[in-house]
């Protein structure tokens, strides 16, 4: 289930929202009350697919927040606030907000904003995760991380790092892994290549963490994986 940040911003209870059936648009919600610090960090360590700020009459903290969390993350936002004026809807825009609820409306609303913006998101992270297993399947002979793909795709590493795991069942690294050896495998299989050239086709620069990384997958090393496949 998708996880969303509630940042509560003011000191104006939101009970009706608190009490919302969340799990019903895919969401796990967690709540941040008054602490822009805060919600930052969490932001930028949790993998949130989506994060609703309620200015609570306070636009102006409402979009430096916004602005903020532009500068390290993508992640969608959904703002909930009453101001009306042009000035603030356009920085809003600016910021790439993905929705605004007027805070007048039922919390029914804002739940079936958080459920359209999260089935949006949901297909632009299919785009993105197959965007990321295309880029590693090209670039196995190189030094890939998740950082560098990260910044590549414009996305927070944490925010990205979580959406892989939760889109493949395996962490990043896990998926690297696995591509290596079984491209590994393949080498073998089918080529003539010298094992340190096939490993160098899958990343690897040093042989002996090689040969140790294949044979914790296959159980066997490189040369009696090659005598098996040929026998």
């Amino acid at each position: 289930m998708s996880k969303l940040l509630y940042i509560n911003l003011g000191c104006c209870s939101d009970d009706a929202l608190r009490l919302q059936d969340w799990g019903k648009c895919g969401m796990n919600m967690e709540i941040c009350d008054d602490d822009s610090e805060s919600s930052l960090h969490r932001i930028e360590e949790n993998g949130y697919s989506l994060a609703v700020i309620n200015m609570n009459g306070s636009p102006k903290k409402g979009l430096e927040l916004c602005g903020r969390i532009r500068r390290v993350s993508r992640l969608p936002i959904i703002v909930v606030e009453d101001t009306m004026e042009f000035a603030f809807i356009r920085k809003a825009l600016q910021l790439q907000v993905s929705d605004y609820v007027p805070s007048t409306l039922p919390a029914e609303e804002l739940v079936k904003s958080v459920a359209a913006v999260n089935a949006n998101q949901r297909r632009t992270e299919d785009d993105v995760i197959h965007r990321v297993k295309e880029y590693v399947g090209k670039k196995l002979h190189e030094n890939i991380t998740l950082k560098d793909i990260s910044s590549k795709f414009h996305f927070n590493r944490s925010y990205l790092g979580q959406k892989f795991k939760n889109h493949e069942n395996m962490s990043f690294n896990e998926y690297l892994f696995i591509q290596r050896m079984e491209r590994a495998k393949m080498l073998l299989e089918q080529t003539d290549l010298k094992i340190y050239e096939i490993a160098n086709e899958v990343g690897y620069t040093e042989i002996d963490w090689f040969y140790k990384r294949f044979k914790s997958y296959t159980g066997v090393s490189a040369n009696e994986y090659r005598k098996m496949v040929a026998s």
